[in-house]
């Protein structure tokens, strides 16, 4: 019973992190968590997901630069002022090019089967987007375990195009969401959840 309470506290006190310090995290580690990512449960087991791990300044940087772009043009394209809309793209780029690593998660729809009909064949996405989901928490918590930080975005689903193009990645991955990783450089505090009898409804 002490090592369940012990597993269940783990999980609760896993954290966003989004401020790091500029240590390096080693291959290694990365590795290990990808490693822990690949016990995943996935919709037929078709492991539909795939991870471009991004280390080296320069292709972070190009990869930030170019998503900023567009969301300085969609912000624009909302209302938002100029200068407002620049200064929130070059937010981000400092947040991006400055994390040690970038992870841009993929799904292979090649992995899943294949309909002739729109319906199911949208179902077939949907799952292979449920089992990325599920890897990254996997991802998530293993880093948390291994003393590291991470932070997912869903930015990429907003952009895939440029992502794709700003780090070649081959055009049948579907870029997802991008996770920040590092040691953490912050201790946030708990975030508000809805209490147990919001989400839990008995029949």
């Amino acid at each position: 019973m002490q090592a369940e309470n012990v597993y269940l506290d783990f999980l609760k006190s896993r954290r966003s992190i989004r401020q790091y310090l500029s240590r390096e995290v080693p291959l290694e580690l990365i590795d290990r968590i990808l490693d822990v990512v690949r016990w995943a449960p996935s919709a037929h087991n078709a492991q539909p997901w795939r991870f471009f791990v991004l280390t080296e300044r320069a292709a972070k940087e190009r990869l930030a630069k170019a998503m900023a772009e567009r969301f300085r043009q969609d912000l624009e394209q909302d209302g938002t002022p100029w200068q407002l809309a620049a200064d929130r793209a070059e937010e981000s780029v400092i947040k991006f090019s400055t994390s040690p690593v970038i992870i841009i998660a993929c799904i292979d729809m090649s992995k899943m089967d294949c309909y002739p009909d729109a319906f199911r064949q949208k179902a077939e996405e949907i799952m292979a987007t449920q089992s990325l989901a599920a890897a990254l928490q996997n991802l998530l918590l293993g880093a948390f375990a291994l003393g590291l930080g991470g932070c997912w975005f869903c930015a990429p689903l907003f952009c895939p195009e440029v992502v794709r193009n700003s780090i070649n990645i081959p055009g049948h991955y579907h870029p997802q969401a991008l996770i920040t990783l590092g040691y953490p450089d912050e201790a946030p505090a708990p975030p508000q959840r809805l209490q147990l009898h919001e989400i839990r409804k008995i029949l």
